[in-house]
């Protein structure tokens, strides 16, 4: 299984119950994350070194990016008659994803300095 399969596969047991066209982007997402992070590897390292990290932190990262999608997709605002209602905080969840996955994985890539426990 290659690792955007692996990727994928992961993102799709998180996701939840998904329709066609959501799973369709979210497999173009996975391959998307995989190679930013690829490119953000410090270097000698190989997402295969850091493997279990890297598939948790990429199908979390397609996730928030599939999370801003249909969110961007959904009407800011409508009014019907004398009631509002107007999303916010709309990419809160995304946010949420998206810092399990740099705190995952920033070990691994370059320019970042965490904590690693011996």
């Amino acid at each position: 299984m290659s690792l955007t399969d692996q990727i994928y596969t992961q993102a799709l047991l998180l996701a939840g119950e998904l329709d066609d066209r959501q799973r369709t982007l979210l497999q173009v997402l996975c391959r998307s994350a995989e190679n930013t992070l690829t490119a953000k590897l410090r270097g000698g390292m190989t997402a295969q070194d850091c493997a279990g990290d890297f598939v948790s932190a990429a199908s979390l990262y397609a996730l928030a990016a599939l999370s801003e999608t249909d969110g961007a997709m959904a009407p800011e605002s409508f009014r019907v008659g004398d009631v509002t209602v107007q999303k916010s905080g709309s990419s809160a969840a995304a946010n949420c994803l998206r810092r399990q996955a740099e705190l995952m994985i920033g070990p691994y890539l370059m320019g970042n300095f965490s904590f690693m426990r011996a």
